[in-house]
């Protein structure tokens, strides 16, 4: 059976206009032509659903990642008001977070963060990420099969991911087990009580296993991203112990699972448009440029949420002081006013400002070692695995709504001589 189109079937959308039906897994596999019934019918649309607005054209979706408020973590003492104290210690975490603050104490945690974070640090990795590639492919069974997720897309991100934190790569496993776990709390809008007691035990001993590894840093300073947020000063001001662990779990989360899913995305995406995944594989010069078209084409992250800072006028509606809305990225990437034929995959696309990595002040400052990683991941596979190609059989989205990625991909493969 072949991997069936990703571009959106005008005719095939004709239910609720609410992102809720993303938990219809038909819905999910495809959302494109949701996200177009809702940028075209509904731009700043109002979701009684989710009692939210959703936001879904790229320049709303800027103005709202750039103007709007991320502050949004609700604190331990109001989870206790709703009678969710169990998620405490989830709380505790997500409010030291420079993903979930605004300034001036995200400026100043993102400050701090950057001088161990630079991408001239990141590109020094290029050659080792190439060897790690290198030995999960060398891995793989001799009979020219694979899962492109088990076999490579997780694991690389998380071998990865375990050197650029300091802590031992023997570990990538459980640090990837506890990154899809915490992944459920920034990527879902759904409250799931049956796993709420799986994200809190992995939250628990994320805090556990990090505290660890601080205080023997702190003694035992190693290369890496633990070390150096100990050792980053501006002025004076430094990390606390706190504020470490929690800005080391959302670096090592979004480093892992938005990678993941540019691997397998990526791979899925070329498998479709067979004619560009040619082009690529005769012209390694447009592998930049062909990171950053999968990226927009498919976006590993899906959505995210804000709160409206004041009263608003947005697309001639009123969004009240304090509103969540949902700024749909994938959706703004498909945006036909700012990218011409925005459901064809385009791996030359000039002027390609995708949203995937957010804007602004919350722009991703892991995105230098995702687009080398993911460079290096499909450089490597196109070279080393001729004749590329789906098995037969049904894709399975992750059902996690707002960070996109599939469950499993295989394929197999002529080897290379």
């Amino acid at each position: 059976m072949p991997l069936v189109s990703a571009a959106p079937d005008r005719k095939a959308d004709e239910g609720p206009l609410s992102l809720y039906r993303l938990l219809d897994p038909e819905v999910l596999a495809n959302p494109y032509p949701l996200y177009h019934r809702l940028r075209t019918e509904d731009p700043v649309h109002w979701d009684p659903f989710l009692h939210a607005w959703v936001v879904t054209r790229y320049a709303d979706v800027v103005t709202v990642l750039h103007r709007f408020s991320a502050n949004r973590t609700p604190t331990p003492e109001q989870l206790a008001a709703l009678g969710l104290e169990t998620l405490t210690p989830v709380a505790r975490v997500m409010v030291r977070q420079m993903l979930f603050l605004d300034a001036p104490s995200h400026t100043r945690i993102r400050g701090l963060a950057s001088q161990a974070f630079t991408p001239r640090r990141v590109e020094r990795l290029r050659e080792h990420i190439q060897d790690i590639m290198d030995g999960l492919l060398d891995a793989v069974p001799p009979q020219g099969r694979m899962d492109v997720i088990e076999d490579l897309a997780a694991p690389l991100p998380a071998i990865v991911t375990a050197e650029m934190l300091g802590v031992p790569t023997r570990d990538h496993q459980l640090l990837k087990k506890w990154s899809a776990d915490f992944a459920e709390m920034l990527g879902n809008f759904q409250h799931n009580p049956d796993r709420a007691a799986g994200v809190l035990r992995s939250t628990e001993e994320m805090v556990a296993y990090f505290r660890d590894a601080v205080r023997e840093q702190r003694e035992r300073p190693r290369d890496g991203l633990v070390s150096a947020l100990l050792a980053a000063e501006i002025d004076g001001d430094r990390f606390t112990e706190d504020e470490v662990i929690a800005n080391v779990i959302v670096t090592m989360v979004g480093g892992q699972e938005t990678t993941t899913n540019l691997i397998g995305n990526g791979i899925v995406t070329l498998l479709r448009n067979p004619h560009e995944l040619v082009r690529l594989r005769e012209d390694p010069a447009l592998l930049a440029p062909a990171v950053e078209e999968l990226l927009r084409y498919e976006s590993p992250s899906q959505h995210t949420a804000r709160l409206a800072p004041d009263d608003t006028t947005l697309g001639g509606k009123l969004i009240r002081k304090r509103q969540a809305v949902i700024a749909v990225m994938a959706a703004g990437n498909r945006d036909p006013e700012r990218f011409p034929d925005p459901d064809r995959l385009d791996l030359g696309r000039a002027d390609n400002r995708h949203l995937a990595f957010g804007w602004a002040a919350h722009f991703c400052f892991g995105a230098p070692l995702a687009r080398i990683e993911g460079q290096i991941a499909f450089a490597t596979m196109l070279r080393r695995l001729p004749n590329l190609r789906p098995e037969p059989g049904p894709l399975v989205w992750r059902e996690n709504l707002g960070l996109r990625g599939l469950t499993a991909l295989p394929v197999t493969f002529d080897r290379a001589a």
